[in-house]
C-alpha cells in the first residue's frame, strides 16, 4: 500500500509539472548548483544580477568565443571570429556537418563536457566541432548568468548566421549541444534563427529561474528539439526539470536520478556523459510513454526511438520516452 501512495503521489507531481508550465514556487531561496565539474556552490536565488555587466553583454553580445576542433586537429583549437578570414584560415570543411557545444554555469573551453562531446564526435568523422565560450558572464552569479543568456545566445545566433553566410553552409546542416545553462544558451541562439537550425541537443536544461522563463529552450528553437533530462528533481533538489523542452524529450531511468549516482552534480553531469556514449554507440534505446504515469513506473509500450547520437537529419514521434541504462559508461 504504501509503494501504492508513493507511485500515486510521484505521478501527481509529473502531471503538474510536465503537463503544463513549470512550479515557479518549488526551489528554495537557498539551493546548492553544481558548476560545470560538479562543484557545488550556495546560490541565492534572489540576489541581483550583475545590471552593468548584462547591459555590456546586451549592447555586444558577440563577445563570445568560439574555437574548432577537426580530425586535423583534434586537440588544438582554432580561434575564429566575426571575421571571414579567420574561418578561411582555418581547418573549417563547408562539406562536413557543424557541430557546436556550449558549456554550463562556471563552464570554459575546457570544460568536461566540452572534452568529452568533442572526442566522440570527432572518433566518428571529421565533424566541424566548435566549442562556443561565454566564459565571462558564466563565472558570474547563478541569477547574472540567467539574466545575459538571452544576450549570449543571440550573439551565439549572430556568429552562425555569419558563418553559414561566409561559407554557405545551411542552418539545417548546424547541430547546436547545451549543458544545464548551455541548454538554454543554444535555444536562445534557435530563437535569433527562427527556429532553422538543423538540430538542438539540450542536455539536463538547467532548471533554477526558468520555470516561467519565456527565453528558455523550447520544440520551435530548432527543426528538431531534444530535451535529455537526468536530475529532474520535482521538489526542487534536482537541476533540471521535469517540464519537456523538445520535440522529443528523454528521462533515462525516468529522469529524477540515476544509478550509481549519490548526489545531484553526478545525475546532473550524467545527460552529457551518457550524450556523448550514445555519439559512439548509439545504443540507448527509450519507448515512448502514452502518460507520466507510464513513464514512472516504467511501464511505456510506445513506439522506440535512439536516445541522442550525432544524427543531423533524426526524426521521431513527438513526445516522452523512457530509457532505462546501466550504472556505469557506456551506460
Amino acid at each position: 500500500m504504501k509503494t501504492v501512495l508513493c507511485i500515486l503521489f510521484a505521478v501527481a507531481v509529473y502531471t503538474t509539472i510536465a503537463g503544463s508550465a513549470n512550479n515557479e514556487g518549488k526551489y528554495s531561496r537557498y539551493i546548492q548548483i553544481p558548476d560545470d565539474e560538479g562543484v557545488l556552490h550556495v546560490v541565492d536565488l534572489d540576489a541581483e544580477p550583475n545590471a552593468k555587466l548584462i547591459k555590456q553583454i546586451e549592447r555586444n553580445p558577440a563577445n563570445n568565443e568560439y574555437y574548432l576542433f577537426t580530425r586535423r586537429n583534434p586537440t588544438s583549437p582554432q580561434k575564429l571570429t566575426l571575421n571571414a578570414s579567420s574561418i578561411f584560415s582555418s581547418n573549417f570543411n563547408s562539406n562536413s556537418t557543424t557541430v557546436v557545444s556550449v558549456h554550463g554555469w562556471m563552464g570554459n573551453l575546457n570544460a568536461a563536457n566540452n572534452i568529452v562531446i568533442r572526442n566522440a564526435f570527432l572518433e566518428q568523422e571529421d565533424f566541424n566541432l566548435i566549442v562556443m565560450v561565454w566564459e565571462e558572464l558564466a563565472a558570474q552569479s547563478y541569477p547574472s548568468a540567467v539574466a545575459g543568456i538571452p544576450a549570449v545566445g543571440r550573439g551565439l545566433g549572430q556568429f552562425i548566421n555569419f558563418l553559414s553566410s561566409s561559407t554557405g553552409v545551411t542552418l539545417e546542416s548546424i547541430h547546436l549541444i547545451g549543458f544545464s545553462l548551455g541548454a538554454h544558451v543554444v535555444g536562445n541562439a534557435g530563437k535569433q534563427l527562427n527556429g532553422r537550425v538543423g538540430r538542438i541537443t539540450g542536455l539536463d536544461p538547467a532548471g533554477p529561474l526558468w520555470d516561467w522563463n519565456a527565453n528558455r529552450l523550447h520544440s520551435s528553437d530548432a527543426v528538431y528539439v531534444e530535451g535529455i533530462h537526468t536530475d529532474a528533481s520535482p521538489n526542487g533538489v534536482g537541476i533540471g526539470f521535469l517540464a519537456t523542452v523538445g520535440d522529443v524529450d528523454f528521462y533515462p531511468n525516468g529522469g529524477l536520478a540515476q544509478p550509481g549516482c549519490s548526489t545531484s552534480a553526478c545525475h546532473h553531469n550524467r545527460a552529457w556523459e551518457m550524450f556523448a556514449a550514445t555519439v559512439t554507440y548509439n545504443h540507448l534505446i527509450g519507448r515512448r510513454c502514452s502518460d507520466t504515469t507510464q513513464l514512472i513506473t516504467d511501464s511505456c509500450n510506445g513506439v522506440l526511438l535512439s536516445m541522442g547520437n550525432a544524427n543531423l537529419t533524426k526524426q521521431a514521434t513527438p513526445g516522452m520516452y523512457r530509457v532505462n541504462t546501466a550504472k556505469q559508461y557506456p551506460f
